[in-house]
């Protein structure tokens, strides 16, 4: 966040945090295992990448999303239905691309007032 002012061509202001996780990494599901976590903004080109910064460009494909509205703190229960029970309901399974949160106007850090947009990659089953 000390940085954000480096990244130039923004388009608007929303904050996404987004977890890459390896195959199979519910299956089964370890609270513990290593995954890839980024804190971005959406640009429209990559030509002006600051030192120590990369560019991530997302695969195409379907997504759920789900509007969560509280701490972020507390969304554990929230994300565990969406895994355990939407999704299992839903004729869907999880997609191998990255997972994210855009944290728009509506998203205040640790306020229980605090809504933000999670996007699960999804496809699917046969």
């Amino acid at each position: 966040m000390p940085r954000r002012k480096e990244i130039q061509n923004t388009m608007g202001t929303d904050l996404y945090s987004l977890q890459i996780y390896p195959p199979l990494f519910y299956s089964p599901f370890n609270e513990h295992a290593l995954f890839e976590k980024w804190a971005a903004l959406e640009v429209s080109d990559f030509s002006n990448i600051p030192g120590d910064m990369e560019a991530l460009t997302l695969p195409p494909g379907l997504y759920a999303v789900f509007i969560y509205r509280g701490d972020a703190r507390d969304a554990s229960p929230f994300f565990q239905y969406i895994l355990t029970t939407w999704l299992p309901q839903s004729g869907y399974g999880l997609d191998d691309r990255p997972h994210f949160e855009i944290l728009g106007e509506k998203y205040k850090r640790d306020d229980p007032a605090s809504e933000e947009e999670i996007w699960i990659p999804i496809k699917m089953m046969n």
